[in-house]
């Protein structure tokens, strides 16, 4: 993609996306217009590029440019985040996307098995995601249906799974088998994979229900590496 956009407002930006075919699902279209990125990138938030959200990481751009992009991953994952699934948002930063999918699932009603997790490597992101997650909405983690705990991505949370659906946002030389190994059969992950300054690609995992994966490639892409910026997104 070569376009760049710059919104009024979230709800205009998100209009912009749908525009140029980034989003193509309504359900997706409204639970990302009801996430606000003001609330989670203080500067800029609209502008079709990394911002800055402090302690030297970014949220990433709306649209895919070097970063794994929001719209997409709520796209590739949409057909199992159903009420009652367990999902996993490994390297959630500022809890952007983590809220992005909490409100999409409770669009389509509540049930007190979901979870959504984010989890987030450095601590100081994780003060700060459910300080931004406040004050978007107070009852995403009142909930308790939205978690954000702290810990190395790579090994995923085995407290909450198996996972309908996982999504990594920083690449991994080659995809961690914990995550994996906590992937539902008949749920999905997408992550980049690939070393860093290397070929990298946006790669699809899809669990069968005999327990096999199939792997699909997506798209190339580049991405800072896993358990370095964990995860330089969000």
């Amino acid at each position: 993609m070569a376009w760049r956009s710059v919104g009024a407002n979230n709800a205009d930006l998100i209009r912009q996306l749908k525009d140029y075919g980034v989003i193509s699902t309504q359900a997706v279209a409204i639970a990302m217009a009801n996430t606000d990125r003001r609330f989670y990138a203080p500067h800029n938030p609209y502008m079709d590029a990394p911002q800055s959200i402090g302690h030297g990481v970014t949220i990433s751009a709306p649209h895919m440019c070097v970063h794994v992009q929001h719209a997409f991953a709520m796209e590739y994952l949409r057909d199992r985040m159903i009420p009652g699934s367990h999902v996993l948002d490994v390297g959630s930063g500022s809890g952007y996307l983590t809220a992005c999918f909490w409100r999409y699932i409770q669009a389509q009603g509540e049930n007190n098995s979901t979870k959504v997790v984010g989890v987030e490597h450095n601590p100081a992101l994780v003060t700060l995601s459910k300080r931004n997650l406040d004050a978007d909405d107070s009852e995403m983690l009142k909930s308790g249906s939205l978690v954000i705990v702290e810990g190395d991505g790579r090994n995923g949370y085995p407290e909450l799974a198996p996972y309908a659906a996982i999504h990594v946002g920083a690449a991994a030389a080659v995809t961690p088998q914990p995550l994996l190994d906590q992937l539902e059969k008949g749920g999905r992950m997408v992550v980049p994979v690939g070393p860093e300054g290397g070929e990298q690609y946006m790669m699809q995992y899809d669990k069968k229900q005999d327990g096999t994966v199939k792997e699909t490639r997506l798209m190339g892409v580049i991405i800072p590496a896993l358990g370095l910026a964990e995860l330089n997104q969000l």
